[in-house]
């Protein structure tokens, strides 16, 4: 009798158990979901070489006073090879720089890199209207 009492408790023990991790594994995976905000996708004036968008949802200030934000590539010819490219960019307003802290071909696959140098847009255009447009919103 005592043998088969210790079986049920822990058999509901067992279950307690995983019906829990269960639980605390779906609110995670619902939180980390809820924090997705929809993008606000804006466009800069398309180039020969495609088109670049700024996201007006994720714009952040820095501590150093530089801005965050998320910038869409989207080639003109599209290929297997030449997909859309996403690039969080730290944005130096005042020196009219910038430096790509991620790169990557979608939101999920991310690796920062803060220590990015600081770069000249060289007369890029798509990135000097980016620079432009997130400047004169943040300030």
């Amino acid at each position: 009798m005592i043998n088969s009492k210790n079986k049920v408790n822990s058999i509901f023990f067992k279950n307690f158990i995983n019906l829990g991790l269960s639980i605390i594994v779906f609110f995670c995976i619902s939180i980390k979901k809820s924090e997705a905000l929809p993008h606000e996708w804006v466009g800069v004036p398309k180039s020969e070489y495609g088109e670049q968008l700024w996201d007006r949802q994720s714009i952040k200030r820095n501590e150093d006073g530089s801005v965050r934000v998320l910038s869409k590539f989207i080639p003109k010819t599209k290929s297997e090879i030449t997909k859309d490219i996403l690039y969080t960019m730290d944005i130096n307003c005042f020196e009219k720089s910038f430096r790509d802290v991620d790169v990557s071909i979608d939101e999920v696959n991310s690796n920062f890199n803060d220590f990015a140098d600081w770069q000249d847009p060289n007369g890029d255009e798509l990135i000097l209207g980016v620079i432009g447009q997130v400047c004169r919103v943040e300030n």
